[in-house]
């Protein structure tokens, strides 16, 4: 790749030169890096690696398939961003440096274009997702899964497949966007006028939490309006340097909500949400979508952040069982949304909930869209810590608010022993209600 093109990609997402002397001289960002904590070593750092994005960038340093694995290395969590006094935005570096990585076509000829296959052509695509969930759901279900697992013969494949295969989380008996209405109403008065956004992997594999999220709204009086024709939100994609097809998604779902009269757009995915309040800095140099993306992306609330803002009436049952719970931020809820307290807020307001804070609450599970699946090995040192103390809690209930680290959690529960159920905050508040709804 010429220089000139690098340069052009890159320069522009990187800080100011006073900010970046500041960035090398601080190292603040090392001590909450996971992947630095991994290796010591400096380039794994969130500071090395924006060193080295400046070099390219500069034309001093050619881009090389250490540069790439670097970069794919990183989570992505953006720890780094909470701990940083400069407030650089080393997201959207990383993201913009796997851009020019999967443009230069580097790292595997094979692994790059089945991935861009995987994320484009059926996770993206509502249809084919809901064609391969379904053949999932039927290995899943006939028993053949079970059958496969105890023959061995995933274990004769290489890259640990056998315990990747273990991460694949079930799929629902019926997908969310056949059972949730375009426009669902509260049995009292609408207090409040709210959108849905399903997702992708949320609609299929984690309807539940779906259905759980509508009736939690419904019961403090919200209006929910679910338009049909959104779409996946991006996030994969943007995150695995795929950004121009991420914002052909984030287009057509802010079409998609700009017909619907609504204060507040809820999420229930760490990751989703995230990446719809950056619709506006992702967007902002779009003549036609850059006020659409800002005006959208200031009405994206994760549903913990609405609740505790809104602090809506719920009729809880009189006899509540006690649970003992701890909480598992995670990395796009408290880093790149910074909610924290607030999903702290709802839960310990629930009755009959005796709380434990989790030590290393925001320290990353591992999980990070696919990087458990690409990264594997990688991702397992990340989990057993996270593993050990959660265990340490002797908590009987883990709260997390995104899907990738319930799947991830819920893994480890059975890789390390650990006896302890893995949900989402509203399954927990639906529990929790007179109704049950």
């Amino acid at each position: 790749m010429p220089k000139k093109i690098q340069y052009q990609e890159l320069a522009k997402i990187l800080p100011d030169d006073d900010i970046l002397q500041q960035c090398m001289h601080c190292g603040l960002c090392l001590a909450v890096c996971p992947t630095y904590d991994l290796t010591k070593l400096e380039r794994s750092s969130p500071r090395g690696r924006i060193r080295m994005v400046r070099s390219v960038a500069r034309g001093e340093m050619e881009l090389s398939p250490l540069f790439a694995d670097e970069m794919n290395f990183c989570l992505d969590c953006q720890a780094c961003e909470t701990a940083c006094p400069a407030g650089v935005k080393y997201g959207q570096i990383i993201e913009a440096a796997r851009v020019v990585v999967d443009k230069a076509n580097y790292g595997s000829k094979v692994g790059l274009p089945i991935k861009r296959f995987a994320l484009r052509n059926i996770v993206a695509s509502k249809n084919a997702l809901k064609f391969v969930s379904k053949l999932l759901w039927i290995y899943q279900k006939t028993g053949l899964q079970k059958l496969i697992r105890s023959s061995g013969l995933l274990k004769l494949f290489p890259n640990n497949l056998s315990e990747i295969e273990k991460l694949s989380p079930v799929i629902s008996d019926k997908f969310s966007d056949t059972q949730i209405k375009e426009i669902e109403l509260p049995e009292g008065e609408v207090k409040y006028k709210t959108a849905f956004h399903f997702g992708c992997l949320m609609n299929t594999m984690f309807a539940d939490i779906n259905i759980d999220t509508i009736d939690v709204l419904k019961e403090c009086g919200c209006k929910v309006i679910t338009p049909k024709d959104q779409v996946c939100c991006g996030s994969l994609m943007g995150h695995n340097g795929d950004m121009d097809f991420a914002l052909k998604l984030a287009r057509k779902n802010i079409d998609a909500f700009e017909k619907q009269d609504y204060d507040f757009l809820i999420s229930n995915s760490a990751g989703c949400g995230a990446f719809m309040k950056d619709y506006a800095h992702l967007l902002k140099d779009d003549p036609v979508y850059a006020e659409k993306a800002k005006i959208f992306s200031s009405k994206v609330k994760d549903i913990t952040e609405f609740l505790a803002e809104q602090k809506p009436e719920f009729n809880f049952n009189l006899e509540p069982e006690t649970a003992h719970v701890t909480y598992h931020d995670a990395c796009h809820l408290i880093h790149a949304q910074k909610v924290s307290e607030q999903p702290r807020q709802v839960i310990k307001s629930l009755p009959g909930v005796n709380y434990t804070e989790l030590e290393e609450a925001s320290w990353c599970c591992g999980s990070a869209g696919i990087y458990n699946v690409v990264r594997y090995e990688d991702s397992i040192k990340m989990l057993e810590r996270k593993m050990k103390n959660i265990k340490n809690t002797n908590a009987d209930v883990v709260i997390t608010g995104n899907p990738g680290c319930m799947g991830q959690i819920k893994y480890g529960t059975q890789k390390f022993n650990v006896d302890v159920e893995v949900i989402h905050p509203v399954t927990f508040i639906k529990r929790k209600l007179k109704s049950k709804i």
